[in-house]
């Protein structure tokens, strides 16, 4: 009777440590994944604050391009409205498919822009608007790779909690789905074109 108990016992603390393993497994994951977003969310609040002094540059050379420009404004405003709102991926379903959206209409807007530099040639040759796009560039490449990090760590956060027996654990202990920041818009897929010609 006390090899029983005993066994039992040893059942109950080998089952209590794997799931300890199991749970600690995804809060690792989560974790990452809740890292992973603050890095793109800091390259974005970049991205944001870079946009209002490169809209000023253009408008000393290309004012009457007007539509353009509101374009942009109207684009980083609402960016910056849904980063407001949205908040950690793990909020509000459909939050990271609502960022991505209107980051990806941010990169278009800013596309339109730097076309404008080929049209004035002088707004072309200005230090401050090359350093400016310089910048932009450099940062959206740092989004860029921000969002692939991401992606890679909502898969790996999936990946586990979807694979038995972690799939129970991260029932019991409510591990929801994570979203990838994707862009389904073809012509917002691309980052603005910078061309230092």
């Amino acid at each position: 009777m006390l090899w029983i108990a005993l066994g039992v016992a040893a059942l109950f603390v080998v089952l209590l440590v794997v799931v300890i393993g199991l749970y600690n497994g995804l809060v690792r994951k989560r974790v990452d994944c809740d890292n992973a977003w603050s890095q793109i969310d800091v390259q974005l609040k970049r991205r944001h604050d870079l946009i209002p002094n490169l809209v000023e540059t253009v408008k000393g050379y290309a004012g009457h391009e007007r539509g353009t420009l509101e374009a942009v404004i109207a684009a980083r405003n609402q960016a910056v409205t849904v980063a407001g709102s949205a908040g950690s991926p793990a909020g509000a379903p459909g939050a990271v498919a609502e960022r991505a959206a209107a980051e990806g209409a941010l990169s278009s807007a800013l596309g339109r822009l730097f076309a404008l530099s080929e049209a004035y040639p002088d707004l072309k040759a200005n230090t401050n608007f090359a350093q400016l796009q310089e910048e932009l560039t450099s940062t959206e490449n740092k989004v860029g790779f921000s969002r692939q990090h991401y992606n890679d760590c909502v898969g790996r956060y999936e990946e586990t909690r979807q694979t038995f027996p972690t799939a129970i654990i991260a029932g019991v202990f409510n591990f929801g789905p994570r979203e990838y920041f994707t862009v389904d818009v073809a012509e917002q897929r691309e980052a603005p074109k910078v061309s230092f010609k």
